[in-house]
């Protein structure tokens, strides 16, 4: 079965029989093998809905005696497309700064080398991954750094286990997009439906990626420079995960992507500390949608849009560490 043939089910749709098995990610080694050991060796969950990778990054110093509230435990939750490494560079970055953290990356489903479930993309499948990595690592809370789809996963999470959600940075945010904003046709494609799949793919991912994908002719050496060239981590996956494309199809329709507008309004109200950093020109979500539903704490990143995450860590990382000794 090649990966764009891949139509996963749909919330709400009755299935006949057992469920097919998981569609298996790609193994470490060819990861590791074309983009270097940016990450930990990863570690892996072994769930229901299939395998799941994570990566820590442990502390490296004894907690301070001075503080009484530490930032112990961190979890990165990435965006739709790019996996775990897409958050690296701010995740070394900020255990180096909080070097007593105990810090962890994940794939979500159909990302990196975490398989793609056979089920229904929707939050509560996501929301089942964070809680069960959470068990697997002895947590009873942590400070969540979400970016993208991550942003609003980590918000929905906050909205349904807000005892699990010790403090929350959402960068740049994905939620709030509105279906409606989309003309028939689009909103055709995120119906999906029989005759509609392939032409529904290619536009959910040309929206995704603002235009065709292109990897810079010169991937390969920023990437022996030890770069993060997420351009080419996306190629990658949709060439090596047989999962990977029906699982973005699935989370831009059914995820949590867009019309979460009461989740995060749930979250807001929850009393869950938080921090929103948007890019001055993203057109994913402006500082008025954050206000609209109730979070105001927003820091604006000039002159840079929806990839923030990367191409401005220092400021990033400088934001969440002010937030972050304040707690």
């Amino acid at each position: 079965m090649s990966n764009t043939s891949i139509v996963l089910p749909r919330p709400g749709t009755a299935q006949v029989g057992d469920a097919p098995r998981p569609i298996q990610a790609p193994p470490e080694v060819a990861f590791v093998a074309t983009f270097g050991k940016l990450l930990p060796r990863a570690s892996y969950l072994q769930t229901p809905s299939g395998r799941a990778a994570y990566y820590e990054l442990p502390p490296t110093s004894p907690p301070p005696s001075d503080r009484t509230r530490l930032i112990s435990r961190v979890l990165f939750v990435h965006g739709v497309q790019t996996p775990a490494i897409g958050l690296q560079p701010l995740a070394s970055t900020l255990s180096s700064r909080f070097p007593y953290a105990q810090c962890v990356l994940v794939d979500l489903w159909g990302h990196g080398l975490t398989d793609t479930p056979f089920v229904p993309h929707d939050p509560a499948l996501f929301h089942a991954l964070l809680e069960t990595l959470m068990v697997q690592l002895g947590w009873k809370d942590a400070h969540f750094v979400g970016y993208s789809f991550g942003g609003s996963t980590t918000a929905t999470f906050a909205a349904a286990h807000p005892e699990r959600v010790a403090s929350m940075v959402l960068v740049a945010p994905a939620g709030l997009i509105r279906a409606t904003q989309f003309n028939e046709v689009q909103r055709s494609y995120l119906r999906g439906g029989e005759g509609l799949e392939e032409l529904a793919r290619a536009w959910i991912l040309e929206f995704l990626e603002g235009g065709q994908l292109i990897v810079p002719s010169d991937w390969k050496e920023r990437v022996g420079r030890g770069e993060v060239v997420a351009e080419a981590v996306r190629d990658w996956q949709m060439k090596e995960h047989e999962g990977h494309v029906a699982s973005v199809v699935g989370i831009l329709r059914d995820g949590g992507a867009m019309d979460k507008h009461a989740e995060f309004t749930e979250a807001a109200k929850g009393g869950i500390k938080g921090l929103c950093i948007l890019g001055e020109l993203d057109s994913v979500c402006s500082v008025q949608d954050l206000n609209d539903v109730g979070m105001r704490n927003v820091a604006v990143v000039p002159q840079v849009g929806h990839g923030v995450v990367r191409e401005r860590v220092p400021e990033v990382a400088q934001l969440i560490e002010d937030f972050w000794i304040r707690f």
